[in-house]
């Protein structure tokens, strides 16, 4: 009795092999450019209150954020370092412009958004830099916000000072 068990489980287990989601010939999604008409690439990021819409088109490596240079919007370099990274990793500095407007949040949360943005703006320019940028996580949003503040409370989770009388 146990042989004939075995023997439907085997082709049980068989005929499941073939039923796949989309069969075994099935590879990655395939990842195309994404150009408007003046041949920019378009993306809008986020992180904590921040939003950020990036667009990106061959130049010279000129940062524009919110009609400012990015020197005088951003006066901490490590603000700049931050925004900069999908480019460094992608050895495209000196070859894109970037334009972004931002708003929201305060300038920790607009550099990662414009981080964010500015990754996946990479990606729809060229597709094939998205294995290039997905380790590193820059494709990822960042969901982490602020958590409000609950009644009867000092903050989201401090409490007033406790009395006995």
């Amino acid at each position: 009795m146990t042989d004939v068990t075995q023997d439907t489980a085997a082709t049980g287990f068989d005929a499941l092999k073939g039923m796949g989601t989309g069969g075994a010939g099935e590879d990655a999604p395939v990842y195309v450019q994404k150009l408007d008409a003046q041949g920019r690439a378009y993306s809008t990021g986020k992180r904590k209150n921040a939003i950020a819409r990036v667009w990106i088109k061959p130049g010279s490596g000129k940062f524009t954020i919110n009609g400012k240079d990015q020197e005088q919007y951003f006066a901490r370099a490590v603000l700049r370092m931050m925004i900069a990274q999908p480019l460094e990793v992608t050895d495209r500095l000196t070859q894109f412009d970037v334009n972004c407007t931002v708003e929201g949040s305060g300038l920790s949360g607009q550099a990662g958004a414009i981080r964010h943005g500015l990754s996946h703006a990479l990606t729809h320019y060229e597709p094939a830099l998205r294995p290039v940028l997905k380790p590193h996580g820059f494709l990822t949003r960042d969901s982490r916000v602020v958590e409000r503040k609950k009644y009867g409370r000092a903050k989201a989770r401090k409490s007033f000072q406790f009395s006995k009388r």
